[in-house]
């Protein structure tokens, strides 16, 4: 392209072609697990200042999604055991070393900064490139650089709510200290660490609905689901079978209290009740789903106290009464990991009795298997900070294809259902 009054290139166009000539040369290097050619590419100042991230306009493919998709075997009949292990398990495996340079590659640029969830023009991550590919190992890789991202992020809430709680004589004295002294969670941290992190944040059961929207929205009850005004699924009556087998253990015998935080459905309340509780709290915050729960009898039923609010509001009553719990279930809807974090860690340590078990429904990133992964392995670290031993059961999810019409997101695409058992530590 030409200036017509000039018959000279434009400065534009010059620095285009230069931009889409670093991107490519970054992703070619990725591509061919060239190591130093990448670190030589990446640290370098250039139109890309994140070079670790750029990404290719057609494919959407980032370096990491370059590198991994360089191992995909050229047969995949041939070599489909895992991480491109031969079938037969008898010859040498030809992808071997490719899969093994691909791992390095990968290793290097999360060092470099390299965005563990960022998504190509396919929806995929690094990581559900890796997983479909049968790359084993580069997967579990990028499973661990995301819980390093999210723990790391919650570490930095934390102080930024510390932060914000001190007063101008605090924040005189700690003026010139130390930058690790004032954050010593993040002295381990690494620079890729703290790239990734902030991509992350919080994710809600819905990314797209905020907690205060859902309370106000008008939700559309039937007998099978629960959908809000922009149908969004908030409740489905697939996942009987998973609240049958949760409150089974939870409550296994009658005669026992239990308080349940988010009635929905009603689907695990009932299976409660079936075990005749001796006390059955039930906390809803939705003011559809307390009119429902009026209009099928619940505030009638043996047992059942129904508190309306939100649970932030309600439990520290309880917990200032002296109520306490032998189980507890936890299933709300658009709350962030960070308010799950908190229920267990702030409200069931004051709620549940001594021997007593609680639990959740385990949806966390469940409309994509890395992430989905990922939580489980945040979650187990935090609940053991928090005082809690967790026992998980696989449980088989059948394709639900056919449940998602009119909903306007599947929020569960994963084989698997991990549910989780939590007690307090021996």
């Amino acid at each position: 392209m030409t200036d017509p009054t000039t018959n000279e290139f434009s400065e534009f166009s010059i620095t285009q072609i230069d931009v889409d000539l670093d991107v490519q040369e970054i992703l070619l290097a990725a591509s061919q697990h060239d190591i130093p050619k990448l670190r030589r590419l990446v640290r370098t100042p250039s139109a890309h200042a994140d070079g670790a991230n750029v990404k290719d306009p057609e494919t959407g493919y980032t370096p990491l999604h370059s590198a991994i998709a360089a191992c995909e075997p050229e047969d995949a009949e041939e070599t489909n055991g895992v991480n491109g292990a031969p079938a037969n398990g008898d010859e040498p495996d030809a992808n071997a070393e490719t899969l093994k340079t691909g791992a390095e590659t990968v290793r290097f640029l999360l060092q470099e900064g390299a965005i563990w969830n960022d998504l190509d023009n396919n929806d995929e991550t690094p990581g559900c490139l890796a997983r479909r590919i049968g790359a084993i190992e580069i997967y579990e890789m990028l499973v661990d650089a995301g819980v390093r991202a999210e723990m790391l992020l919650g570490r930095l809430e934390g102080y930024g709510l510390l932060s914000d709680g001190e007063d101008e004589e605090d924040e005189q004295e700690e003026e010139g200290a130390d930058e690790n002294e004032a954050v010593p969670e993040l002295v381990d941290a690494t620079e890729a660490d703290v790239a990734t992190v902030t991509t992350t944040g919080e994710r809600l059961a819905n990314p797209e609905v905020s907690n205060p929207g859902y309370l106000d929205s008008s939700l559309n009850i039937t007998r099978d689901r629960i959908l809000d005004s922009d149908q969004n699924g908030v409740m489905m009556g697939w996942e009987t079978s998973i609240m049958q087998k949760s409150a089974q253990k939870l409550l296994p015998r009658p005669g026992l209290k239990v308080l349940n935080v988010g009635h929905g459905m009603g689907i695990v309340d009932g299976f409660f009740q079936e075990q005749s509780p001796a006390a059955h709290h039930i906390i809803e915050a939705h003011p559809d789903v307390v009119a429902e729960m009026k209009r099928k009898g619940w505030d009638t039923k043996p047992g059942v106290v129904i508190h309306e609010g939100r649970w932030q509001d309600i439990l520290p009553g309880l917990v200032g009464n002296g109520e306490t719990f032998d189980a507890i279930y936890y299933d709300t809807f658009a709350e962030s990991y960070s308010d799950f974090r908190d229920f267990f860690s702030e409200q069931v340590i004051g709620l549940l009795e001594q021997d007593g078990k609680w639990g959740y429904f385990n949806g966390m990133g469940a409309d994509r298997q890395i992430s989905y992964d990922v939580y489980q392995k945040v979650a187990e670290m935090d609940l053991f900070e928090a005082g809690f031993d967790i026992e998980w059961e696989d449980i088989s999810v059948p394709k639900l294809d056919g449940e998602w019409e009119g909903v306007r997101r599947a929020y569960w695409v994963v084989d698997n259902y991990r549910l989780p058992l939590c007690r307090f530590m021996d």
